[in-house]
């Protein structure tokens, strides 16, 4: 495959941009690659400058549940754009998506529109800790909140440890109070609330984490989290930036059926453009200036674009709800994967909540991050060469999660295992 234009542009970007990205997992350096310039999207497909067409897994990360160009999703955003792109005032469709936001995610009574994912899980913690009058966050390894100082957080070899910052550039001062415990390890989170309770304002956590493989709770954790913290008076924020409309309209929330008392939210409310929002309960949100002392604000919270874009997305989503087919068209790549690289000889496993799914060269489950570490990167890497070769666009990177849209199908699935066989069989007789 051809991608000569992709490499210019690649040695172009890296004299001006850090890395050559702005995002890390861009740069393909997990991977041992370089990455294609993408220059076009179409349902499931993107087109690279090159001219190549791959069939596409990373959906921008998971925003695009619709696909590219989804025609309600472009004609809404049209619209708008006709009339303006911001006013840094208040807008009618701000309450419009406000208001669906509220009628479908069980938690949020009250909610505020900012402009990321890392934003909102930002102010949430900032409004957790001037609801409760505590400074102490607790995280879980492995788990990805965004980029705010507080939350870029490694555990050490126990929950008691003293917290690590993941991140050259953070103060030792500004992740003191931050304290991170593996998932689905009921003991270690309770020993952890038994040693800081009285110090702990949130407990934070992706409901089912997505940025290490998709790891699934395992039955009665989630629900053990919420005993807890409700026991100490400690709020429980779930950071649905992934999960959020795509694990079913009211996230994972309604499917485990547990309530948290705050919520953040991300990528497909905005259905392809830059919008984050969280919430929860009234007498928490009404903490926020300019009701109350926690003060957040921003340029462009509620832009009329990314809000047009969010309603037009929410609203396809509500009027036929594609769940049960996405998780059907799931199930039949991840198992499809696995057995065919298991066929191969090689060691495989596809891990799946919902629509959400990961697939990692290792012959045990991962059920939380040291798993997911022991998992084997250098086949990984060699597989996801192979595959983009092939014309699949997978996510650079095994501590990823796959998406689907609706606009891939059953033919789009076997098309992409037929590929997967023929790379899975090379793999396994050269090693390349």
């Amino acid at each position: 495959m051809n991608r000569t234009q992709s490499l210019e542009e690649w040695k172009r970007a890296q004299k001006v941009l850090p890395g050559g990205v702005n995002s890390p997992v861009r740069s393909y350096n997990a991977v041992e690659g370089d990455p294609p310039f993408i220059d076009s999207g179409s349902g499931c497909l993107v087109r690279d400058i090159d001219g190549n067409e791959y069939i596409d897994y990373v959906m921008s990360w998971g925003p695009l549940i619709l696909g590219h160009r989804h025609k309600g999703v472009i004609d809404a955003a049209r619209a708008v754009l006709e009339r303006g792109t911001t006013f840094g005032a208040p807008t009618v469709a701000e309450t419009d998506l406000g208001e669906l936001l509220v009628h479908h995610v069980p938690s949020m009574e009250s909610v505020r529109l900012v402009s990321s994912g890392t934003e909102a899980t930002m102010s949430a913690l900032r409004l957790a800790r001037g609801f409760t009058g505590r400074e102490g966050i607790v995280k879980f390894d492995g788990c990805y909140h965004g980029h705010a100082d507080s939350l870029l957080v490694e555990a050490g070899s126990g929950p008691a440890t003293l917290s690590i910052a993941g991140s050259v550039g953070v103060p030792d001062r500004m992740i003191e109070k931050t304290w991170s415990t593996p998932f689905n390890d009921e003991q270690s989170f309770v020993d952890l609330l038994n040693a800081r309770g009285d110090e702990i304002a949130v407990v934070i956590a992706e409901p089912v984490p997505g940025n290490m493989g998709v790891v699934p709770p395992r039955p009665g954790f989630l629900e053990m989290i919420r005993k807890e913290t409700a026991s100490r008076g400690i709020l429980l924020l779930f950071d649905e930036v992934i999960s959020g409309f795509r694990l079913g309209l009211g996230g994972a929330q309604d499917r485990f059926g547990i309530t948290p008392d705050l919520t953040a939210l991300g990528k497909i409310i905005g259905g392809g453009l830059p919008l984050g929002a969280y919430g929860g309960r009234r007498e928490i949100m009404e903490h926020l200036a300019p009701l109350g002392g926690v003060y957040q604000a921003g340029t462009l919270s509620g832009n009329p674009l990314a809000v047009a874009a969010g309603i037009a997305t929410v609203s396809a989503l509500a009027a036929d709800p594609p769940y049960e087919r996405l998780e059907r068209l799931g199930r039949l790549l991840g198992e499809g994967l696995q057995k065919r690289a298991v066929d191969a000889g090689l060691p495989a496993r596809y891990q799946a909540e919902g629509t959400m799914m990961s697939f990692f060269f290792s012959e045990e489950e991962v059920v939380d991050y040291e798993g997911a570490k022991g998992a084997d990167q250098i086949l990984f890497s060699r597989y996801h060469r192979a595959m983009l070769n092939e014309g699949v666009y997978l996510p650079p990177s095994q501590y990823e999660a796959y998406f689907l849209s609706t606009a891939h199908d059953q033919e789009t699935i076997d098309r992409t295992l037929r590929k997967a066989e023929r790379v899975f069989g090379r793999i396994a007789s050269t090693g390349q």
